[in-house]
């Protein structure tokens, strides 16, 4: 039977089922295209990556902390020490002759003319007095109380150096192998070579209280500045230094006694001689300036001047002023002018309080 020997019928399931058919197309899904710019995110680090980085910052910062707080902390002054009263007594200045640095160091004026000029030394063991020339680890009954026994200080001007307290000067020059001490027993002066000068009156030196020879023709008087009075020797030709006699308030502390007291002064008459000057003591004695009592010393002072050694014959009073600071009255010959050491008894034979 053909085909269409069926004519217009219907066309069975079953054969329609077996027609040929068109096979559908095959789909295929191209896997995706990796990304250009594809990384390690921050969970594929390992933690011991991870560890490191956190431990570097930590130590940077740190760091930056801790130059902060030293940066910041310059600026800042650091709090002054309290000190206690004994400490602040313990550690006051000491006034020395100017030029001194240390207490092998001395001082020398830049003339007899020179100004009273002041330093500052440390300070050296108290309780010593200069009455006896024993060890000078011997305490003194005439040395005022211990360092720092007074627990406050004088307040000094702005500008102004603090004086010293009388212990600390006493113990500075104790140590100061320029002066030696005192001798224990009293010494007269002696009788000094030449022939004394014409006195023709007094200088009343009222601003100290005491009166002094005024001499003639050899000395004579100059510009007072820094001294109450002055007196001079001619210069000498080739010399830096001639006579010179000065009297002024005393200008150092002033001790309990007038040995003491005149002992500091003679320590700061090595201002007025050369720069090396050392003392030997030649007398040393109570003495009456009038109605007033006093204490004279007398010394031979040694320097070297261009190489070759010299010497200078020098005496000084100290009286006793009512009222008043003791007055110094202090008189210096070096050795070209030797004829006049004579007038050296005259005035310490001659100064009276007013």
């Amino acid at each position: 039977m053909s085909p269409g020997d069926y004519g217009t019928k219907a066309v069975p399931s079953y054969i329609a089922a077996e027609a040929e058919t068109t096979p559908l197309p095959k789909i295929t899904v191209p896997p995706p295209a990796p990304a250009t710019n594809s990384g390690k995110g921050l969970g594929d680090l390992p933690m011991r990556v991870v560890y490191r980085a956190v431990a570097v910052a930590a130590g940077v910062g740190i760091l930056g902390a801790g130059a902060a707080f030293v940066v910041l902390g310059r600026g800042t002054p650091a709090p002054a020490e309290v000190q206690s009263p004994a400490a602040q007594g313990a550690t006051q200045q000491v006034v020395l002759p100017s030029g001194v640095s240390s207490p092998a160091a001395v001082a020398g004026g830049a003339g007899n003319g020179g100004g009273i000029g002041t330093a500052t030394e440390a300070v050296a063991t108290p309780g010593l007095s200069p009455l006896s020339s024993a060890s000078p680890l011997d305490a003194s009954p005439l040395t005022a109380s211990p360092i720092g026994a007074s627990p406050q200080a004088s307040v000094s001007p702005p500008g102004a150096s603090p004086e010293p307290s009388p212990d600390t000067a006493m113990a500075a020059a104790l140590h100061d192998p320029r002066v030696p001490t005192l001798p224990a027993n009293e010494r007269k002066l002696r009788r000094l070579h030449g022939h004394p000068a014409h006195i023709r009156g007094l200088v009343k030196d009222r601003r100290s209280g005491v009166a002094l020879p005024r001499f003639t023709k050899s000395w004579t008087l100059a510009k007072a500045s820094p001294f109450a009075s002055r007196q001079v020797l001619p210069k000498v030709k080739g010399m830096s230094y001639r006579g010179l006699l000065v009297s002024c308030p005393v200008p150092i502390p002033q001790q309990e006694t007038l040995r003491d007291t005149a002992f500091l002064a003679a320590r700061w008459t090595l201002n007025h001689h050369p720069s090396g000057a050392t003392i030997t003591w030649t007398a040393s004695q109570p003495m009456k300036a009038g109605k007033r009592k006093g204490w004279l010393l007398g010394y031979t002072v040694h320097y070297t001047v261009k190489g070759k050694k010299r010497t200078s014959a020098a005496a000084l009073a100290l009286v006793d002023v009512k009222d008043k600071k003791p007055a110094v009255v202090f008189v210096t010959i070096p050795d070209s002018q030797k004829k006049r050491w004579r007038d050296i008894n005259a005035v310490m034979s001659s100064v009276k309080a007013l």
